[in-house]
């Protein structure tokens, strides 16, 4: 037989209501031992009965506004309601305050005062409305507080929602335009060497897994991201041969450094396409990863002339909104010309803590 033991402790609510009427109440304590030479007991009984009147007035309104929906009203339909419950509050604290002093003078003198008390209107008014005032405005404040945070936590997650939805569908982008050029490759080799073709087949089935893998990813290391171009600069060396060199250049102590996927390959690609494939003699694509004031500097150089309709391309543009949705806006991605026939696609990511 296995027993469970379960503690059921106080809410908040009623942990500010009994703290905090108790000590408001304490002032009236010393008030009805000092001023009203109450005895101990009869000033404990006070004390105990001033925090019962407190608690059941502001529960009862509690319970009023709750059922009533009035924490969901704008402020000036509240406003509307609470003023007037205040009021009415005030006056309910001035005759049960009354009747309670009744009950006092008769325990001590034996003298029946009901009637008379009822009918007094007292500084004890005041003092309802003083009390009843703070709290109604500080319950309903405290609601309103805890409204507009679940309201700014409900955007914060429907926008997050929103932008993993665009993410998703901008990796989903990136397999049909990789595969699309990468067929294009293929096909030119199928009649001039068969045999690279079947090579060439090989690797893209290699680089088609590893991005799939990749795809679910919103962020892979630099050395996972470098083996995936290795593959597709491989791949196009089967149909450039000799006309498409490279040159690596890393900082080693970047490799772990998350990136979004095929963001280098895709820097990689549009130099071979508008680069080295412009080029009769063909040319080097130089990689060069290093890290300055926390970014990783990832720039890739190839020959040629800029031209800006050279990189408005599906695949750059599909970088540059991944870019600004993972990074908002903190990372950097341009295209230069450094020097006459060369073309440098820079990229800056903030390097960020796991």
């Amino acid at each position: 037989m296995v027993t469970k033991n379960t503690h059921i402790g106080l809410s908040l609510y009623w942990k500010c209501q009994i703290i905090g009427w108790g000590l408001v109440s304490l002032l009236w304590l010393y008030i009805a031992l000092v001023r009203d030479q109450f005895t101990i007991l009869q000033a404990l009984v006070n004390y105990v009965l001033d925090i019962t009147i407190c608690v059941g007035l502001t529960h009862g309104y509690r319970s009023i506004a709750l059922k009533s929906g009035w924490n969901l009203l704008g402020i000036k339909k509240l406003l509307q309601r609470i003023l007037p419950a205040i009021v009415m509050l005030s006056v309910l604290f001035m005759l049960i305050m009354n009747l309670k002093m009744s009950f006092f003078i008769y325990w001590r003198q034996g003298v029946n005062t009901v009637l008379e008390d009822l009918s007094v209107w007292n500084p004890v008014l005041i003092t309802g409305l003083r009390h009843m005032a703070i709290w109604v405005l500080a319950y309903h404040a405290y609601h309103f507080y805890i409204r507009e945070v679940n309201t700014t936590k409900a955007n914060a997650q429907l926008s997050l929602i929103a932008k993993q939805s665009q993410l998703d569908n901008l990796s989903a982008q990136l397999n049909p335009h990789f595969l699309f050029n990468s067929l294009n490759s293929i096909k030119a080799l199928v009649i001039e060497n068969p045999k690279s073709a079947r090579r060439a087949i090989d690797l893209l089935s290699d680089l088609l897994r590893s991005s799939l893998y990749e795809k679910e990813h919103l962020t892979i290391t630099i050395a996972e991201e470098l083996a995936l171009v290795k593959d597709y600069i491989e791949l196009e060396k089967l149909r450039f041969e000799e006309r498409l060199h490279t040159d690596l250049k890393i900082d080693p102590s970047l490799e772990n450094i998350k990136i979004p996927p095929l963001s280098i390959q895709l820097l990689v690609e549009n130099a071979i396409k508008h680069g080295v494939d412009k080029q009769l003699e063909g040319g080097t694509v130089q990689i060069s990863i290093q890290k300055k004031n926390n970014h990783v500097v990832i720039t890739v150089k190839n020959p040629g002339v800029f031209q800006e309709e050279n990189h408005k391309g599906v695949g750059l543009k599909n970088l540059k909104e991944r870019l600004f949705l993972q990074y908002e806006g903190r990372a950097i991605f341009k295209v230069v010309s450094p020097a006459e026939n060369m073309v440098a696609a820079r990229l800056l990511i903030p390097i960020e803590n796991a």
